[in-house]
């Protein structure tokens, strides 16, 4: 079989994907970039006459507007405390797991991961009673130790920390998965060394488990920040954006302007506006951590 007919083979196997690809991925977002230079609305549905091109106005528009730089901002405050944290909790987790002594493994990793497989409104509505400020457990339980209620989903300074919170809980078994399996691929050569040097455990995670899981921590942190920009269900089953905007995501702000406002011209802004943010934020880790890799 010569080059030619190996390729053709190859683009025939592949063929389905692709077209699958281009109908279901490529025209969609196609439509959405056709959409978001135009101001395509609820009048525009009705009467296709009303349609305008309007360039570069949405983004400009949204550039210029208050709530589209709240909503950024919640989002913003949600991925750089989010994030980290929800990292340390999987990499914990996975040494834990890991750790020789450690028994059940199989009981605990399936444990710690179910929350991934839950479905999301159905677990967000259980910790919104649960956080609950007459009759929620969290309180309840405060109260016992001489603490009084926090209105953890109906203040503005608790209820993005409270989302973030299940969030965390929510994710962490995913990550974990991914470390554990970095983890078991560590030679244990390097770490029986490493004690017969007299290096303690701390030293062992900074000069061998850390530099050793480099490329699991860049793939973990870039899906899990492309993940976290693009909270939505959590505050729109938990808070409706309240309390004063608070918990106003990106995405968020995105629905409400295609699906409240019937805005799809702007909606579909705000979503390029997003792939941006997060194409510059990932690029930007990707360039890191390639240069940290490097050295």
């Amino acid at each position: 079989m010569n080059r030619y007919s190996s390729s053709l083979a190859g683009w025939i196997f592949a063929a389905p994907a692709i077209i699958v690809l281009g109908v279901f991925f490529g025209l969609p977002v196609a439509s959405a970039l056709a959409l978001s230079v135009t101001d395509f609305d609820l009048y525009s549905l009705a009467d296709g006459s009303n349609l305008r091109f309007v360039g570069l106005g949405n983004y400009i528009d949204l550039l210029q507007t208050p709530m589209f730089w709240k909503s950024l901002w919640n989002t913003t405050y949600f991925v750089v405390i989010g994030v980290p944290l929800s990292i340390a909790v999987s990499l914990g987790a996975a040494m834990l797991l890991n750790a020789p002594a450690a028994r059940f493994k199989a009981v605990f990793r399936t444990a710690l991961f179910a929350p991934v497989v839950t479905t999301l409104v159905a677990v967000a509505v259980i910790w919104r009673y649960l956080f609950h400020t007459s009759y929620g457990l969290v309180n309840y339980g405060l109260g016992h130790i001489g603490i009084d209620p926090v209105d953890w989903l109906g203040d503005p300074n608790w209820a993005m920390p409270t989302i973030m919170l299940f969030a965390v809980w929510k994710n962490f078994g995913y990550n974990m998965v991914i470390f554990l399996a970095g983890l078991q691929a560590i030679p244990h050569d390097l770490y029986e060394a490493a004690r017969i040097d007299g290096a303690s455990r701390w030293k062992q995670f900074l000069h061998i488990t850390l530099p050793m899981l480099g490329p699991v921590l860049l793939v973990v942190g870039v899906i899990t920040v492309s993940g976290y920009f693009q909270l939505f269900a959590e505050p729109y089953v938990m808070t409706r954006g309240d309390p004063l905007q608070s918990t106003v995501s990106v995405l968020y702000f995105m629905f409400e302007e295609g699906f409240k406002w019937w805005n799809l011209g702007r909606a579909s802004a705000v979503a390029f506006l997003l792939f941006l943010i997060i194409l510059a934020v990932t690029s930007v880790m990707l360039r890191f951590g390639r240069k940290r890799q490097m050295v």
